[in-house]
């Protein structure tokens, strides 16, 4: 049983997608019409509800955050 090589999506793919799902377009249909999985797809959508970002470091947490800067200075 072979792996598949991770898929990497744009910040703008990863938009579109949270569009559909807010126009009405159901999320089953999303996941299967693009081959996404349904975890990817709402990480999206929260993402872009709490920070409007799908970048790392502006959904961790502001403890995370402090945690590298400390880590950063030692």
């Amino acid at each position: 049983m072979s792996k598949q090589a991770r898929r990497t999506f744009t910040s703008e793919f990863k938009s579109q997608m949270v569009q559909l799902y807010e126009n009405g377009k159901p999320r089953a249909v999303i996941v299967a019409e693009y081959e996404l999985t349904a975890s990817a797809l709402d990480r999206w959508i929260k993402q872009s509800q709490t920070s409007g970002s799908f970048k790392e470091k502006d959904n961790r947490p502001a403890e995370e955050n402090e945690l590298i800067a400390l880590r950063k200075e030692l």
